[in-house]
């Protein structure tokens, strides 16, 4: 079962391959060698003197730090890396040990001594921790498809996370998955499994989003963001030792990125996509490609730059590929994107940096200020302009069979429970922590980890550094929403890049082709559709698939993502991952 599994994950871990056991535990582990590259730091890591061993995903970027402080209490290191400073955090800080951590992680210890599983995920969810359960054992992987190749996993849809899927544009938040045997653990979450079967779950952090009881002025809140972001951007560049470029989109995160460690790098590499345009399709802010602005950036800080245009041709062609790389069925444009970007970058480096969650964490998106004029209940405001198409619409789409319980609006249930919790001051803040903690970690968060980790591509997100994410959330809103959104990024960035990069209007990057559905991608849509497995499965209800189908540009989510294409992919999903069809054609034909 362990070499099922570890062979699905062969692709994020390419530089070795590991196996342990002890009595009732066994652990996989594929190995992406950035820190530390000699054998030693290779895993399973077992300590036999404290007898515990370890399987990690991801980076603690404060591992220097941790590891001179455990060394200064006694404990002893035979590797340079971080995998074997959690294990020893874990020996002297116990299970708190997470808290002290600075990182993207996910990881497992089984303690010997205890004869318990530590398993624990970090406060955004960065790196993945799928779970499936039955009354004789736990299984855990980085990837859902993992799991499903140990066998014996309930693939039957799950009605709730269905309504999730297809209001919130394929984001479902922990712990559900589309699958009712599959499970995720929760973000900033701890489990410990003994040996009787108990389970003990916690939530280790959360999000503050009140004012701060000492006023800040708007100067002291932009130094501090400075300060705060200069700091976070170190941490993620110096803990490798590998070269760190930057995917640089030509947008304000990104190009600020590159901004600020353009003095610190020599040789900086930076990478950016373009897609092909839609033939007689105008798309105002949403360019196929950002070149006219990377370019500018690049060429300012004399980065080594790599541009990549990709003809629809190839997205047509690759797209089986991306599907069978999904972790879970992911609707975003954005997936192709990363998925055919990262194949082309990691043949120049194992690391980059991204801008991603800058837009969620500091209020970036156009629809933030809808939702904030509205009037009336926190979920009615938060759905005018988010949910993908109404309970009644949805009910419409989706058999009977698989409605939610009472086909009650379970989503609209999920985001009103999550609006209302304590620590946050006003409306906006409410949102906003929901998108940090629940949604971004799912899109685009999931995005950033699956796609890249399919070519042995580390990606990291310093706008998703928990101590800048923090200071964002205690700002006021308004500060947040000065001059269209992103204000204290924006200010920040001035005499660093150019204005015409920081003052242009933000765009959304779309794949044209996913969007503006016709020619070989409607026919691949109506192939799938109205494929046998698609009719016989029957999710979904025919007269609206048709309705979809005859005029898909007339379709679109409330922000402005193609119907047809949700419906589509999903469908396609279960076809590759549940029923195990190897592939589809381009025709969407098996």
């Amino acid at each position: 079962m362990i070499e099922r599994m570890s062979e699905t994950l062969a692709r994020r871990g390419p530089d070795h391959a590991g196996t342990y056991t002890d009595g009732p535990v066994a652990f996989g582990h594929r190995r992406l060698a950035i820190i530390d590259l000699s054998a030693s730091a290779d895993q399973p890591m077992v300590d036999d003197t404290l007898h515990l061993a370890l399987v990690f995903n991801g980076t603690i970027y404060n591992y220097r730090e941790l590891r001179t402080e455990l060394i200064s209490m006694g404990h002893t290191f035979v590797s340079e890396g971080d995998s074997e400073v959690i294990l020893k955090a874990y020996a002297a800080w116990g299970e708190q040990c997470v808290e002290r951590f600075y990182g993207m992680f996910a990881f497992a210890i089984w303690d010997m001594h205890r004869a318990s599983l530590f398993l624990a995920r970090d406060r955004f969810g960065i790196k993945p921790l799928y779970l499936t359960q039955d009354v004789n054992r736990l299984r855990f992987a980085s990837s859902l498809p993992a799991l499903l190749a140990s066998g014996g996993v309930d693939t039957q849809l799950d009605p709730v996370a269905l309504h999730h899927h297809f209001m919130l544009h394929t984001v479902v938040p922990a712990p559900r998955t589309v699958l009712r045997g599959v499970r995720k653990l929760p973000p900033a979450s701890t489990m410990t499994v003994s040996m009787d079967g108990s389970v003990t779950q916690q939530v280790y952090w959360t999000l503050d989003a009140t004012r701060p009881a000492q006023p800040l002025s708007e100067s002291q809140w932009l130094t501090k963001t400075r300060e705060v972001l200069v700091r976070a951007l170190d941490r993620h560049r110096l803990a490798a030792d590998v070269p760190v470029g930057v995917l640089l989109s030509g947008g304000l995160d990104s190009s600020l990125l590159v901004g600020l460690l353009a003095d610190h790098v020599d040789d900086l590499l930076t990478f950016s996509i373009g897609f092909e345009g839609i033939p007689g399709v105008s798309v105002g802010a949403e360019k196929a490609d950002e070149f006219e602005f990377s370019d500018q950036i690049a060429t300012q800080f004399k980065t080594r730059h790599h541009k990549h245009l990709i003809p629809n041709s190839e997205v047509l062609a690759r797209l089986p590929e991306a599907v069978a790389a999904m972790t879970e069925p992911t609707m975003s444009h954005d997936v192709i994107a990363f998925y055919l970007l990262s194949e082309r970058v990691s043949k120049e480096v194992k690391v980059v940096l991204a801008g991603q969650g800058a837009d969620e964490v500091f209020g970036g998106y156009f629809w933030y200020p809808l939702m904030d004029a509205e009037a009336g209940p926190a979920v009615e405001r938060f759905g005018q302009h988010y949910f993908d198409r109404d309970h009644a619409e949805y009910l419409e789409m989706i058999a009977p069979a698989w409605h939610p319980p009472g086909a009650a609006d379970v989503t609209r249930e999920l985001v009103a429970h999550e609006l209302a919790k304590p620590q946050a001051d006003t409306f906006l803040d409410e949102v906003w922590r929901f998108d940090a903690t629940a949604l971004i970690v799912d899109d685009p968060v999931k995005r950033v980890d699956n796609m890249p980790m399919a070519w042995g591509l580390e990606v990291r997100v310093p706008f998703l550094d928990h101590e800048l994410v923090e200071l964002a959330a205690r700002m006021p809103p308004e500060l947040k929403l000065k001059e269209g959104g992103k204000f204290p990024l924006k200010s920040i960035s001035r005499g660093v890049i150019p204005n015409a990069v920081i003052d242009r209007p933000k765009g959304y990057f779309p794949v044209p082709a996913l969007k503006h559905v016709r020619g070989p991608f409607l026919e691949l849509m109506r192939g799938i559709l109205e494929s046998d497995a698609c009719v016989e499965r029957g999710l979904y209800q025919r007269a609206y698939v048709d309705k979809l189908l005859a005029n898909p540009e007339a379709h679109f989510t409330r922000i402005q993502g193609s119907k047809l294409w949700h419906l589509a992919l999903l469908e396609w999903w279960l076809q590759v991952h549940v029923d195990g069809v190897s592939n589809i054609l381009p025709s969407g034909r098996a």
